[in-house]
């Protein structure tokens, strides 16, 4: 048997997965355990800025010490990024940071197999490589797709230096096209104007929801006077964005103001927002269609962080000749350390492939010993059920929100079914609830809905020309005569980021949903992800933290329900 450990931690989403014979046997990310969100090492020199957690996760799942994994890739490249930093002539100057900056991140990259033998008492020097940051996106994304060929899209902000790479995949190989380099990033564009609109480099998400409350064509002709679209994809005016300064004042003569945090937020700001997303869907489609035009192919796989970008897989999804589309769950950098493995494993190794990714659950689980002894341990009440798919969907239909923690945790950033948080889809003022007493978040944050998927048609307008929508990465118009239905989880546009359910990946959580069919005739439930403002819950202690501070009334995790209510007196 052969295992290969793919790993990521050079910008953030710092991850391990282990594959063992091709199969997929672990992966998670490093802020599930070390509660820090993103996991974004400062310093690689610091074992603990290292995925260890995750890696021991793997390591622990699979029953084997490191010295058994016979490969393990690393999804970041330093020779390649030192390379192009100093002799290529697409570098902008003064576009990049200081060179004793990218000297100290090569040389502390270079130390990363050192400090894992380290860390493991083992020399790992002759089984450590180095794999490219977007051949793993693109391995991310074509090795456990359902594909045999396909064309595959990395966007994300940047890897060694490119932001945007084309590729063709077929069999156990890919071959890259042509790439877009930095610094024209769609990527870095979305991190520097949602601070720009008062959030943080990470906040995308947030961005995508607000797009929705404004009118994209205020300021369009805004950002095409510095963003440059044409059939081949397009480039950044860098004189104006200035990626790696904290310098707005080029912004702030096209915007106005740039935000604060603690400002109010103005139409201005959704205007904004929704030209970002308009402008981001018109390059996509762009470079999906040359895509296309190169590689013939009926299928294509996304990667990378604008892959999450649910309104423009959608788009892509309608608008291109592509039949099929398929997009990995964790498409943003945690997904690297999957491609870092199976590039060794099937590009490398011309091993045939054996293995889609049909679901996202390959994280930690927990017994019912486990669980109990941890509700004991911090005096709760709780009473095991028989049937706690159907005493939750009571509960859901009665108003109540649920905790729901259950089987192998989720990766990638969306709650799916097993670290997820419940409430009712047909109570209208359960959306503010949420935003303002449990999650913590702005108003303007939509929830997504968990749907049976063999009712989801009847719901929402799915193209037929889909893989599927199960890892909540497309959004999908809500049918006119059904939003009434279900106001809490239609956002302002009349759209819903869906996830489907199936019996065959999830049978509790598909249980759940009919349970709550039979007694509303609503095949839906409002899914948002297990967490206030920390990362989503791993350990059956993060969730009777996040139930004692919040507005949750309920925790279902395993067969146990806890009533908040009946402990507040703990």
């Amino acid at each position: 048997m052969t295992y290969v450990l793919g790993i990521n931690s050079a910008y953030h989403e710092s991850s391990a997965c282990l594959i063992k014979d091709g199969k997929m046997v672990a992966i998670a990310e490093e802020e599930r355990f070390n509660r820090v969100k993103h996991a974004k090492p400062a310093r690689i020199d610091n074992p603990d800025e290292l995925p260890i957690n995750a890696i021991n996760f793997c390591l622990k799942e699979a029953g084997i010490t490191l010295n058994e994994v016979k490969y393990i890739g690393y999804s970041f490249n330093p020779p390649k990024r030192l390379r192009n930093k100093y002799f290529s002539e697409d570098v902008e100057e003064g576009s990049w940071g200081s060179q004793a900056g990218e000297d100290f991140f090569y040389q502390k990259l270079l130390q990363v197999p050192q400090k894992l033998s380290e860390i493991y008492g083992v020399d790992i020097s002759e089984r450590f490589q180095w794999v490219g940051h977007h051949a793993s996106h693109a391995g991310s994304a074509f090795f456990v797709s359902p594909f045999d060929e396909a064309a595959i899209l990395v966007v994300d902000g940047i890897g060694e230096f490119e932001s945007t790479t084309l590729y063709k995949g077929k069999g156990n190989k890919i071959k890259r096209i042509r790439s877009i380099n930095y610094p024209h990033s769609l990527g870095f564009l979305w991190e520097k104007l949602s601070k720009f609109l008062g959030f943080n480099e990470y906040d995308a998400s947030k961005v995508m929801g607000l797009a929705a409350y404004g009118n994209p064509k205020k300021y369009y002709r805004h950002l095409m006077s510095f963003v440059g679209v044409n059939t081949r994809g397009f480039n950044i005016n860098h004189s104006v964005v200035k990626f790696r300064l904290e310098d707005y004042s080029e912004l702030e003569k096209l915007f106005g103001k740039k935000r604060n945090s603690n400002d109010e937020i103005e139409q201005r700001h959704a205007d904004i927002a929704a030209a970002l997303q308009r402008l981001t869907e018109d390059i996509l489609l762009k470079l999906v269609n040359n895509l296309y035009k190169q590689t013939g192919s009926k299928n294509l796989c996304l990667a990378g962080g604008v892959a999450l970008n649910c309104v423009a897989n959608s788009v892509i999804k309608e608008k291109t000749l592509f039949e099929n589309v398929y997009v990995q769950p964790a498409a943003h950098d945690a997904g690297t350390a999957i491609g870092a493995a199976y590039f060794i494993w099937n590009q490398q190794l011309s091993s045939p492939r054996s293995f889609v990714m049909n679901h996202s659950y390959f994280g930690p689980d927990y017994s019912s010993e486990e669980i109990r002894a941890v509700l004991e341990e911090n005096s709760l009440k709780f009473i095991e059920q028989k049937d706690i798919e159907k005493v939750v969907a009571k509960l859901v239909s009665e108003g109540s929100i649920v905790g729901w923690f259950q089987g192998r945790m989720e990766v990638g950033p969306r709650a799916l079914g097993n670290r997820t948080l419940l409430a009712d889809p047909r109570n209208p003022k359960i959306r503010d609830v949420l935003n303002m007493k449990v999650k913590h978040r702005e108003y303007f944050r939509p929830f997504a809905p968990s749907v049976l998927a063999d009712k989801a048609d009847e719901w929402f307008r799915i193209p037929k020309k889909s893989i599927s929508s199960d890892f909540m990465l497309f959004a999908y118009d809500v049918h006119e005569n059904k939003r009434g239905l279900i106001p809490a989880v239609t956002h302002v546009d009349g759209t819903s980021r869906v996830q489907t359910v199936r019996a065959e990946t999830n049978p509790k959580y598909y249980k759940l949903i009919k349970e709550f069919e039979a007694l509303t005739g609503v095949p839906v439930v409002l899914n948002t992800s297990f967490n206030d403002r920390e990362p989503i819950v791993c350990t059956p202690q993060d969730a009777v933290n996040t139930l004692l501070k919040t507005r949750i009334d309920y925790l279902a995790i395993g067969n146990f329900l806890v009533s908040r209510g009946e402990n507040n007196g703990k």
